[in-house]
């Protein structure tokens, strides 16, 4: 029996929303063998994206409803029966053996469950999440790619690699996050029950964050509130102290910033953020039931 490729043991995993502007040039760079799965969260784009996933042979799963980013990961991964899965976001493309790179570290480093590699925004600047909001700031990293491969506290969900049987081990992405700190919450399970994390430095990726969805005054809301809310959420669950008082009191300043009072749409955008925040506030603590869009 031959070994299989690289390529042959991932399954790239997409989330689409009105994705049709970037989604073709991310499926064009994935390499011949990978498979694909793009989850569709209720686009209006529908005979095109059935085009394009035929194109590409990628498999395409409709949903009815948008269901959120994380629980689309879900539905595309119950998919998916390789050894690894990437969760890459729509506004991402995968550099040159990029894939190659990320089995080469997983297999060199088998005590590690997940990894990131390392990430150029649209303007070719280097990106590197440095921490997270459900971690004390002793545990930020230093700015700028690290020089070589190394555990990290955190991963980006833009370009998410795992194996598949610790994503399953840990149920996944939380279906109770719409959107935003779904990343931070998955990756922050699976260091503390399976194992590290780690940045993968010959691993490239380009992510023109904020172009997986069409952008409007609307569209910018609709996201603030559900950050809003998933930031209550997730510091609840990962029992942070005084987590409901800081996300309040961030969202308040925020709201007074002088920049913000000058622009209407910064002023919506706050707003919408403050409303998210109040409603996860509202929200029993132990609630984990599928979050929706703002009334």
């Amino acid at each position: 029996m031959s070994i299989p490729v690289a390529p042959e043991r991932v399954t790239v995993v997409t989330v689409a929303h009105n994705s049709l502007a970037v989604l073709p040039e991310m499926l064009a760079s994935l390499p011949p063998g990978c498979k694909a799965v793009v989850v569709d969260n209720a686009s209006h784009e529908t005979s095109p994206l059935a085009d394009l996933a035929q194109t590409h042979d990628a498999h395409l799963i409709r949903n009815d409803d948008n269901r959120g980013f994380g629980p689309a990961c879900n539905i595309g991964a119950a998919q998916a029966r390789t050894e690894f899965l990437l969760f890459l976001n729509p506004d991402a493309r995968l550099g040159d053996r990029a894939i190659e790179a990320l089995v080469a570290a997983a297999d060199a480093h088998s005590e590690a469950v997940a990894f990131n590699p390392a990430i150029t925004d649209g303007k070719g600047r280097p990106y590197f999440k440095r921490g997270s909001v459900l971690l004390p700031a002793s545990a930020r990293l230093p700015a700028g790619w690290p020089d070589a491969d190394r555990e990290v506290p955190v991963l980006t969900g833009a370009a998410f690699f795992v194996r598949r049987a610790a994503f399953e081990a840990v149920g996944g992405f939380d279906p109770a996050i719409f959107l935003y700190h779904e990343d931070d919450d998955l990756a922050l399970r699976l260091k503390d029950q399976i194992g590290p994390l780690m940045f993968v430095r010959n691993a490239h990726v380009t992510h023109d964050a904020g172009n997986s969805t069409v952008r409007s005054p609307a569209s910018a809301a609709f996201k603030a509130f559900h950050m809003g809310r998933s930031r209550v959420y997730a510091a609840r669950k990962h029992r942070l102290p005084g987590a409901g008082r800081k996300a309040l009191m961030s969202a308040l300043m925020q709201l007074a910033s002088p920049l913000t009072l000058l622009s209407a749409r910064k002023r919506a955008k706050q707003l919408a953020f403050l409303r998210g925040v109040v409603d996860g506030l509202r929200a029993p603590a132990s609630t984990r039931s599928q979050l929706t869009e703002p009334k």
